[in-house]
């Protein structure tokens, strides 16, 4: 029985797709990780000034992004948004939109909680020595903030890659999806098939995620001292 579960996984096409989903799910993280830093720093420099008519709107983003789960946002923009305002959205780019968003709400957090940790000196020292308010973020502020960013923003990195197994329920055909396929068209035959299935994407996320863990622990530990 078990002989027969694995063989099915082994098989050269249903590994291949396995494969080809775990690329779609790479491919989705990717984008959405690259966006989610550049704009996350942006939002994130925006959000340490002091004026509450910038702060607001932002924290209401971020909020908005914590509180709701991210499979609701998912439903919403793939079924409501499309149903009610006459748009055509893939499934993929549905998840694109949603993945930036998110973490590019939870991206400014970090780089805003970073840059306020800073010793209030490193701010009054900069425009002291008669920096401009660019080059005091440039020169001073983002480097040391920076360190304080990176284990935290992997975590995210992490936790989005992981994420995108909900990507299954708006029919992305990503490694969950996939790997759905294939049990449902051999179980029958191979009632083992799905403990192999799934034990093989766990492995995958593990391969990917647990490497990014690491590595940020020990950047804590190093940055630490």
């Amino acid at each position: 029985m078990l002989n027969s579960g694995i063989s099915v996984l082994f098989e050269g096409v249903n590994m291949q797709r396995l494969l080809l989903g775990l690329l779609v799910t790479l491919r989705v993280a990717l984008i959405a990780v690259v966006i989610s830093i550049v704009m996350g720093i942006l939002i994130g420099i925006i959000r340490t000034s002091k004026n509450k008519l910038v702060q607001i709107p932002f924290r209401l983003y971020l909020e908005l992004f914590r509180i709701i789960p991210i499979l609701v946002w998912l439903f919403v923009i793939y079924y409501v948004i499309p149903a009610n305002f006459d748009l055509n959205l893939s499934a993929e780019v549905v998840a694109l939109i949603v993945f930036s968003l998110w973490g590019t709400a939870e991206m400014s957090d970090i780089v805003r909680g970073s840059i306020i940790s800073l010793p209030k000196h490193q701010a009054e020292s900069s425009k002291a020595l008669g920096l401009s308010v660019a080059q005091m973020y440039r020169y001073v502020l983002i480097p040391q903030a920076t360190k304080r960013s990176i284990p935290p923003m992997i975590n995210l990195i992490t936790r989005m890659i992981k994420t995108t197994a909900l990507l299954t329920m708006i029919g992305v055909v990503e490694v969950i999806k996939v790997g759905q396929q294939i049990i449902e068209v051999n179980n029958l035959d191979h009632p083992t098939i799905s403990f192999w299935i799934y034990g093989f994407v766990f492995l995958l996320y593990f391969v990917i995620c647990f490497p990014l863990s690491r590595f940020s622990r020990r950047l804590e530990r190093k940055w630490a001292t």
